[in-house]
């Protein structure tokens, strides 16, 4: 049995272990961040200025403006 080469084998394993929680941990960071801008973006959607509503519909003057419904 070879102690040393054991040793290392541990060693890197341990390594590698760390860096990829290091990793998952960036990952998690980073979309908490993207979640976190994406809910201040749907609520500033919800506020929306009439400035910014008016703006829309002079791009989009039909959208919303009418309701298909089948019963």
């Amino acid at each position: 049995m070879d102690i040393p080469s054991l040793s290392m084998a541990y060693s890197q394993t341990n390594v590698m272990s760390q860096a990829g929680a290091a990793v998952l941990s960036m990952a998690l960071d980073s979309t908490m961040q993207e979640n976190n801008a994406l809910l201040k973006m749907m609520d500033a959607s919800v506020e929306m200025p009439v400035s910014t509503k008016m703006m829309e519909q002079s791009v989009h003057p039909n959208l919303g403006s009418n309701v298909d419904i089948c019963v």
